[in-house]
């Protein structure tokens, strides 16, 4: 399907709403039967039905085929935010006494998850460093069941060799799931090496907006109903019609967001490499980036996020840098119009250390500015170091 279709047009039935140009908002808790076996068809088959929007809503149906259409899937469903999404794919894939293998330094609820609450429920996970396959292949075990990936993960941005990774899980018969967020579906489709599940934060790229929260699952049919069957409909963490009427919102835009998001971002790093007040950068697109091959090999282009370790050891040195910056936010999100940093120093207090991240660590999202405009403004903000 062409990018344009998939945008404006697959899954609007504008006939069946007065050929509105902008989709409806399907504000509404209940469908009403007419029959008696109306209701009865659509109670044995509530995944393919509108009997309560707790289930499926319009509105929600025509983002998820969207998304399912962007990454190459069969299906899709939507939740209430990315890590609602990650939880529910994580958990439809096992049981009492699994292990799983997942990726070190996943995004913070993503880690929370790993380590703290699956174990609750006798369900061991090994963490590993990515970037080496083999670590994934001297982790599995006979009850291992999932291989997690997060490629680029979150921070620092170590990517892992999908199709080799999803070949492995074949081998061992265990199923693999991504997040996929930091590439977006338009510069990373992990269903074409293999992955079974695909999930997004959809509050990032997709929504656009910083106004509005989501998170997808894609993959086949028979995985998303099992998951609708069980996680979704148990849990309940559901996206609401409006919110996903924001994300369709968001999606008309994405791809020339993107394009002047990895624009900006390419002109904003070749500035920072040759700072002499810049350690390092953490970014896949690098030709100095030790995975720079697979980058290319894996995605279609850059997105906004980088990070880069500054050349110094004084803790205040960085906050004064980072408080320095006028026109980028101090968030803890990415994806919007707006340029943001998030300092690694946040999770110093009082001289103690609360993660794994270098304190001179920065991690940057490029908006939709200017990007001498932002570089005007790190330049400035470089003094204080």
């Amino acid at each position: 399907m062409e990018l344009s279709y998939i945008l404006n047009e697959l899954g609007e039935d504008r006939e069946l709403y007065y050929n509105a140009v902008a989709p409806p908002i399907l504000q509404t808790s209940n469908f009403a039967c007419k029959t008696v076996d109306d209701m009865r068809r659509m109670l044995q088959n509530e995944a393919e039905s509108y009997l309560y929007t707790r289930g499926n809503n319009p509105t929600v149906t025509m983002l998820e085929q969207k998304l399912a259409a962007l990454e190459g899937a069969e299906h899709a469903i939507a939740f209430g935010s990315g890590i609602a999404a990650v939880s529910a794919a994580v958990l439809s894939q096992l049981n009492a006494g699994d292990h799983v293998v997942c990726i070190e330094k996943p995004y913070g609820w993503t880690n929370v998850l790993m380590k703290r609450f699956l174990p609750r429920f006798g369900v061991e996970v090994t963490m590993v460093d990515g970037t080496d396959t083999e670590n994934y292949r001297r982790a599995i075990r006979p009850n291992t069941k999932l291989l997690y990936m997060e490629s680029p993960n979150s921070f620092t941005f170590e990517l892992q060799d999908i199709a080799v990774i999803t070949a492995l899980a074949k081998q061992h018969g265990c199923s693999t799931i991504i997040d996929n967020s930091f590439a977006s579906p338009l510069y990373q489709n992990p269903i074409q090496f293999g992955v079974d599940l695909v999930v997004h934060s959809c509050t990032k790229y997709i929504g656009g907006h910083s106004d509005t929260m989501g998170g997808i699952i894609c993959g086949s049919r028979e995985m998303i109903n099992r998951i609708f069957e069980r996680e979704y409909m148990t849990l309940g963490a559901i996206l609401a019609p409006h919110d996903a009427w924001l994300l369709l919102r968001g999606l008309r835009t994405l791809p020339v967001r993107m394009e002047r998001v990895a624009a900006s971002t390419r002109k904003v790093v070749a500035w920072l490499e040759k700072h002499p007040k810049v350690d390092r950068i953490y970014y896949p697109f690098s030709p100095s980036h030790p995975q720079y091959e697979l980058a290319k090999r894996q995605m279609k282009s850059n997105t906004g996020q980088f990070t880069i370790a500054l050349r110094t050891d004084d803790i205040r040195k960085i906050d004064n840098f980072c408080n320095s910056l006028q026109h980028f936010l101090m968030a803890a999100s990415w994806g919007g119009h707006e340029s943001l940093i998030y300092p690694a120093a946040a999770y110093y207090s009082n001289g103690t250390h609360k993660g794994k991240l270098d304190f001179n660590l920065v991690r940057f999202y490029i908006g939709l500015e200017d990007p001498d405009y932002l570089i005007k403004d790190i330049e400035q903000a470089l003094v204080a170091i």
